[in-house]
Order: structure tokens, then sequence, then C-alpha cells
């Protein structure tokens, strides 16, 4: 109770700092013309519920190793894009958050430092977001003992020994998403339990979810180790040489990863890569794949790769025709992966021309008559793709990481059926996502009211038989009878 008065008290009286390169510590920084010059000064004096906002210019790093509270974090803040660390703080970071819950890091350059960019460790609740971190040693942004942790809209590149984003040392229900890791020297988002550092050695329903991960050079672009439930969903992997798109093992977890959701992500493997989706013993038991793909370039290994099919189900994806059901050194082809109750309803891929807008120049959005467009599974908790446009949006789910937005399903059908549309601007268009299509009817009326043709969809089509080309009004009922959707539409 004497702490919640005690936050309250705080967060009614929070304070706001100022720093800035012409500050000087000696100033009260509360405005930005008394500003302090160092934020480490700042990280010293602030309690719960104090922000400190930040000018740009070039500065030293700081430790901040007092935390705030839920309804009063601390909070340090770029005013500007151009805020940059580039010396490190005394632990060899250049922002260290440490013994500190409920802090938010927002908005910093931090680049070249001797050991992380970002690292918050025995830090609960707090967010990294909208940061850069380029060329540090070890890795970009690095966590331990961090529950509740939301990583997001950072860009961590280039780390010259280890890791984009490294979470680690049993750090629950972590939230890693629309980040962007590329040119790291290991891994691009690195998920670790680490048993032998204490705890339990687990991370618990970890969330990853559209990250952009190319350009890494060994193990993954996405890599769990003891990590249980994870869902991982909306992500763009590829380019990563040496490495696995997506790697489930044990190593220094508590467990192998397992019960992981992988749906809806698309993996590009070059040829000097490894498996798509590598799944390792153990950590078959509850994984489900779905709704990705997964293209591999290298010369044999393929698409997923799982030591076991116990508990294990994957299906909706698109997919090479080299798989394994024995691990890493085997395939078996995609007969032989269906034979097993495996991707009954998968596709083996298409020349990666035939899929994407532009394969070489690296845009994956799909193809209007892409084999991925309306393909997939319809996953209810899924609402948007990567770049938060509505899915399905169509009849049914898309496959891979992006949603196909170019026609709506109706539009699609009609224009297949060799009719353009201009739907009538005065009338509801909800049904244009419906996905009952084929439940509907359809009624052509030419511009003497005569009604011409009536039909329903067939084999994604509405056949319109011999009608002279010209304009025509389209009604579309519903099996009430009731008028969904009208409008005009060009025989051509």
């Amino acid at each position: 109770m004497f702490l919640s008065i005690f936050f309250l008290f705080n967060s009614l009286f929070a304070t706001t700092y100022y720093v800035s390169n012409s500050g000087d510590d000696s100033n009260d920084g509360l405005t930005l013309s008394s500003a302090f010059e160092t934020l480490q000064h700042a990280a010293d004096i602030v309690i719960a519920g104090d922000s400190v906002l930040v000018e740009d210019g070039t500065y030293t790093g700081f430790a901040l190793w007092n935390g705030g509270a839920e309804a009063a974090p601390i909070v340090f803040k770029a005013t500007g894009n151009n805020v940059l660390i580039n010396q490190p703080c005394s632990t060899n970071d250049g922002i260290n958050v440490e013994n500190a819950d409920y802090v938010i890091i927002d908005g910093f350059i931090v680049n070249d430092q001797p050991r992380n960019g970002i690292r918050l460790a025995l830090a609960d609740n707090c967010i990294v977001r909208n940061n850069s971190c380029d060329n540090n040693y070890e890795r970009g942004i690095f966590t331990a003992f961090t529950d509740d942790i939301l990583i997001e809209h950072n860009i961590c590149s280039n780390s010259i020994d280890e890791h984009g984003i490294y979470v680690s040392n049993s750090s629950d229900r972590p939230v890693i998403r629309f980040n962007e890791c590329f040119g790291n020297n290991n891994i691009g988002i690195h998920m670790n339990g680490d048993l032998s550092a204490g705890g339990d050695g687990i991370i618990s329903d970890a969330q990853v979810y559209g990250n952009v991960l190319y350009d890494n050079n060994l193990a993954a672009g996405l890599n769990m180790d003891g990590v249980d439930n994870p869902l991982v969903y909306n992500n763009l992997i590829y380019n990563n040489h040496n490495a696995q798109g997506i790697a489930l093992f044990q190593q220094d977890g508590a467990i192998p990863t397992r019960g992981a959701s992988i749906f809806n992500n698309t993996i590009i493997v070059p040829d000097d890569g490894r498996w798509g989706i590598l799944v390792n013993t153990g950590s078959n038991i509850g994984t489900d794949i779905f709704n990705n793909i997964i293209i591999n370039q290298h010369a044999w290994r393929g698409s997923i790769s799982t030591e076991s099919t116990e508990q294990f189900s994957s299906d909706f994806n698109i997919v090479n025709d080299k798989l394994s059901s024995q691990g890493d050194g085997s395939t078996i082809t995609f007969t032989e992966w269906q034979a097993l109750g495996l991707g009954s309803n998968s596709l083996i891929a298409d020349e990666p021309e035939m899929i994407f807008v532009n394969f070489s120049e690296q845009d994956f959005h799909l193809l209007q008559d892409a084999q991925a467009v309306d393909s997939g599974n319809n996953v209810a908790f899924l609402a948007e793709d990567i770049e938060g446009n509505p899915r399905p949006f169509g009849l049914r789910y898309d496959i891979g990481a992006y949603e196909f937005q170019g026609t709506t399903a109706l539009a699609s059908i009609l224009e297949k059926s060799n009719i353009s549309f201009h739907p009538n601007p005065f009338k509801s268009t909800i049904f244009l996502t419906n996905s009952d299509l084929e439940k509907m009817k359809f009624s052509l009326t030419n511009l003497n009211g005569k009604e011409v043709f009536r039909g329903k969809v067939v084999d994604n089509k509405i056949i319109v038989g011999d009608q002279p080309k010209g304009t025509y009004f389209l009604t579309i009922t519903n099996e009430q009878g009731r008028i969904v959707h009208s409008g005009m539409v060009v025989k051509i």
C-alpha cells in the first residue's frame, strides 16, 4: 500500500528533463535553454514518472539503475532523428538498463559500442522502440531476465561478433515486432532460455511478428533455443547465409523449443544457406507450420526439416520438392512428405518470378495470379499482414507474409470472367471481402432493364455467356434474396 501511494505521488509530480550538447550539468534541466549536458547526469536523478527529452547531437551513453512503475515509467526519448550515442557508458554499452523495471528507450542511434548498443538486464515491463543500432561489437539489442519486454520498430545491423537482437535468460512473454535486422555476423533475432545462467531456462510465450531479417551470416534469421509456445508470424526472412531461415532446437535452454506456431512467413534461403525451417529433436512436439512460403535455393537442402513427425503438423505451405523427416543430412520428396500425413494442402513452389512482384529486386509482394493468393488456411487471430493490410482480402488467406491487395475477391472473379466492374458508390461495399461468394447469386441487366443473365460463381468465375460487349448492371443477392451489392459492369 505504501509503495502504491509513493508511485501515485511521484506520477502526479513527474518531471521532464532536457539534455542538449549545449547544456550544462549544473543547470536544472527543466527547459531546453537550461538543459543538462550529459545523459548520465539525467539518469542519475530520474525517478518513477520522469521523462528525459534529448536534443539532436552526439553523446556518451548512460547506465540507468532505478526504474519506474506501471503507471509511471521512466522515459528516455530522442526529440529528433539524429541523437547519436557513439561513446559507451560505464558498462561498455551504449545504453544499459539494469535492475530497473518500467523503462522506455525511444528513438536513439547507438553505434560503435564495445559491447551492446542497448542492454537491459533484470528489467521487466520495459519498451525499446524506434532505435537504430549499428556496428556494435556484440549485439544491437541485448536483454537478460526481462519479462514482458516489448522490442519494436528498431533497426539492428552489422553487429561485429553476434546478433541483431538477443533476448536471453528466462525472459518470459517478450514481444519482438516490426524490427529490421541485417548484416549481423551471426543471427538476426536470437532467443535463448540459458539454463546455465540461472532461472528456469525457458522463454515462455514469445511473440515474434512483422520483422524483416536478411543478410545475416550464421545460424539463422530467427533462432530459438529453449522457447516454449512461441508465436511466429508475418515475418520476412531472406538471404541469410550459412543459416536456416528459422531454427527450433535445444542447446543451453532447459527444453527444446516446442509448441511453436509458425504462420504466414515468407522465407527465402539462398544457395549458401541451410534449411528454410529446421525443427530439431523434441522441437516437433506441438509445433504447427502453416501458410508459409518457404523457398530454398540450396543444392539439396529444402524447405522444412524435422527429426520427428510425432505431434507435429505442417500444411498450406508453398515448398520446394525437398523436405526431411529425419533431420539435416537427408531429404525426401514432396510426395513422400505427404505420405507421412503432412502437407495435404501444400503446394510445390512455382518459379519465384511467378509468385513475387520482383524476386530479383527482393520485392516479395504477391502477384495477382500467384499460387499463394487465396490458397492459405484461415487463421482467426491473424487480422493483418506484415504491412498492416487486412487478412483475408479475398476468399481465403494468402500464403506468406503479404496479403495480395491489388483487387478484392469480387473484382478478381469478375476480371477472370472477362468483365470490368465499377461499384455503385451509393451501395455498401462490405461484401467485397466476404468469403462466401460461391453462395451468392449474380444477375446482369441491360440498359433497358431486361435481365440477360442469372448465375453463380463456378470455378472462381462467372460465366456470362454470349452477351455482346457493352455496359450492364450487376446485382448480387445473398441466400436470403437480399441485395448485398450492385454496380455497373462492362463486357470487354
